[in-house]
């Protein structure tokens, strides 16, 4: 290997990493998504201990105890809420549901009688329209009004509640719902607990969770999550659902332009910038994309053709001599349509057209 093509492998193991670390960086933040429990479980057992020498077993280790952090400033997280891109109707309700929080709280603290308020949601709405986002807002608004104790949230689905055996069930199902005390427990695609036979151990889960609810209602906030219309079948499938689940959030999907400016979002997050000529041909494309935007992924959709044009970036760089800091951080027409697949037509002049029809 001569010299200048060490430097052509050097440059790309950086830019491998550069890549995967910015990836990795984006993955939390509040267009991205949090690992499920059955995610979790399946990406395998905590590794086992490194084998300890001779002179470690005489002083063992203690367990740190998880802190709290402080509760946020409310003003700020409200701050925080207007800046999310789209959600106009999912603010307004979620600005209620706040109102209504503190003024049970401030009820309670002057001893006045309170209704027996459910905190409890029901989120509907297709794929990447942000409903684990807003659970997680709501979680760290609940801290920093008092209502829970460590406004964390727990996100699940029916493989980190159901066990494939009779008992087991409510055993999974309690163990998620210790771990989401204090917090909010966010049970996405929840239908699916109660779609199957009579003999179905979702069923189970949800009896636990109902029951679980009832004694904790004071430091957990569970809020239930998936397609509108199969939501409706799953709040109609046990009356303690629909006496529990009373406040309901609809999620609309993305127009186009809310998909671009969450693509430009995140290229500012990630320290990328966008070609003028490369953003116009995502606009084109996510307004094409938001004919359909359930399948396409909404906000999700976003991320996947985001991650694409990274690698598409990587490889462009991959082939030059030298690489800038510019260039680490600019994303081009070239790369947008390598990424797509295809190259999206300039939009036509609207005054050559008129010429033409006179």
């Amino acid at each position: 290997m001569d010299k200048k093509d060490e430097i052509i492998a050097s440059q790309i193991e950086l830019i491998r990493q550069m890549t995967e670390n910015n990836i990795r960086r984006l993955g939390d933040d509040i267009w991205g998504r949090v690992p499920s429990v059955s995610e979790k479980d399946a990406a395998g057992k905590k590794k086992p201990p490194a084998a300890k020498s001779a002179g470690d077993d005489a002083a063992p280790e203690k367990e740190k105890k998880e802190e709290t952090p402080p509760p946020e400033n409310l003003d700020d997280l409200l701050a925080e809420l207007d800046s999310y891109i789209g959600l106009g109707e999912v603010k307004k309700e979620v600005r209620g549901l706040i109102n209504m929080a503190k003024v049970y709280k401030l009820r309670r603290e002057h001893d006045l009688p309170v209704e027996d308020v459910s905190l409890h949601m029901v989120f509907s709405g297709n794929p990447g329209t942000g409903k684990t986002m807003i659970a997680r807002f709501m979680a760290r608004v609940y801290r920093s009004i008092g209502i829970l104790s460590k406004g964390t949230l727990v996100e699940c689905d029916r493989g980190g509640l159901v066990a494939g055996y009779i008992g087991q069930t409510a055993i999974k199902t309690t163990g998620v719902l210790e771990s989401a005390l204090g917090g909010v427990l966010f049970i996405d695609e929840a239908y699916s607990l109660t779609n199957k036979t009579e003999n179905d151990f979702g069923l189970e889960a949800v009896d636990t969770v109902l029951k679980y609810m009832e004694d904790h209602r004071d430091d957990l906030v569970v809020i239930v999550a998936g397609y509108t219309e199969l939501m409706e079948d799953f709040i109609d499938s046990n009356p303690g659902l629909r006496s529990r689940f009373n406040k309901y959030v609809d999620f609309a999907d993305y127009t186009g332009d809310e998909m671009a400016d969450i693509f430009v979002f995140r290229c500012k997050k990630g320290c990328y910038t966008v070609a003028d000529d490369a953003e116009k041909i995502l606009r084109g494309y996510f307004a094409a994309a938001a004919e359909d935007a359930g399948e396409f992924g909404n906000a999700r959709g976003v991320r996947n053709v985001f991650e694409k044009i990274l690698s598409a970036q990587a490889d462009r760089l991959a082939e030059m001599e030298t690489v800038t800091k510019d260039d680490l951080m600019l994303l081009t027409a070239d790369d947008v349509n390598t990424a797509l697949g295809f190259t999206m037509p300039e939009p036509e002049n609207k005054e050559t057209e008129e010429e033409g029809t006179n």
